[in-house]
């Protein structure tokens, strides 16, 4: 497997004692872990990665097509930190990924520090800088010829849109972001890809098409091993069947429970907070405030920052009209 190959890169790179081959192998494993949902040790790896690096030591500008390993650690810790619920961290992480490329002036480092931000704002629900940072992205790419980005790019700013009610070409952007990815025989992130797209479904009223979406997002996950998204999965597939249908009350209610179990075992508090909310919002509407305001005011004491957050504001609003 990815992982086991990465873990052997590790053990070579550990023997032979070379700084920039035990910062690339850090990486590799961080990566896949991270893609695993196993977050606290791909934390510990590139943070690992990260104190090995040094940018007069490790310079990569004269490979157009090799990301700068520094940016791409700093970058991974982000995503990494907002989903075990440090959001403010997470954000000052991003921005050092993207001073770290603009300062080695290397395009395709900056194309990869501005994928790195705009999937943060899209987990921050920063619809609006989200958008910005793909339009960005899908300018350098554009210049530069990097069609994987491109591609990428589309599907953030089609997410973007339909999330700020411009729909427009959204939901095409992200389908033909997504297909042009697969022409290209890449699967990595396609649950998250495929989250998006069910998500803007939603949004535009075809639950049942953002269903089949999941469906094919969860089959995916099944296949590949890529849980990160897995507990967001679910959640978004309970929310599409109340809006399908309030007589799926107790199948929306399974799936919210699930997704925060999925997200409890990976220690990923920003989704298992996002799950409680769906799942508290659902039992207030079956006259269960109690357990909902218990189960809700849990996981929110559980922060410590990021309280001027989309998810974390909502939590608030949703425990005051629960007491």
């Amino acid at each position: 497997t990815a992982r086991e190959h990465a873990e052997e890169l590790l053990t070579v790179a550990q023997n032979l004692q070379n700084s920039s081959f035990l910062l690339e192998a850090h990486l590799a494993l961080g990566e896949i872990l991270f893609w695993l949902g196993d977050l606290s040790a791909a934390l510990e790896h590139v943070k690992q990665g990260s104190a090995l690096y040094s940018p007069q030591e490790h310079r990569w500008q004269d490979f157009l097509y090799v990301q700068d390993p520094g940016m791409a650690c700093c970058g991974y810790e982000a995503w990494t930190l907002w989903f075990l619920g440090y959001p403010d961290e997470a954000i000052k992480k991003s921005d050092e990924a993207m001073t770290l490329a603009q300062e080695q002036s290397h395009p395709y480092s900056i194309a990869i520090a501005h994928v790195f931000s705009s999937w943060l704002r899209q987990f921050l629900r920063e619809s609006k800088l989200s958008q910005e940072l793909a339009d960005k992205l899908i300018e350098l790419s554009a210049e530069h010829r990097f069609p994987q980005w491109l591609a990428l790019g589309n599907i953030m700013r089609g997410w973007a849109l339909i999330d700020q009610g411009r729909e427009g070409d959204g939901i095409e952007d992200v389908r033909d972001g997504i297909a042009a990815r697969r022409v290209r025989g890449s699967e990595v992130a396609l649950t998250y890809f495929l989250a998006l797209l069910a998500e803007s479904y939603g949004k535009v009223g075809q639950a049942e098409e953002g269903i089949a979406v999941l469906t094919e997002a969860l089959d995916t996950a099944q296949k590949t091993g890529e849980c990160f998204y897995q507990a967001e999965l679910y959640r978004l597939k309970g929310e599409l069947l109340l809006l399908l249908s309030q007589e799926n009350n107790n199948e929306a209610e399974g799936c919210f429970r699930q997704a925060m179990d999925i997200a409890r075992r990976q220690g990923a508090k920003s989704l298992e907070l996002r799950a409680t909310i769906s799942l508290s919002r659902l039992l207030k509407s079956k006259g269960k405030k109690y357990e909902a305001q218990q189960m809700l005011a849990e996981i929110y004491n559980w922060f410590t920052e990021g309280f001027d957050t989309k998810d974390l504001k909502e939590a608030k609003a949703l425990l005051e009209e629960l007491s």
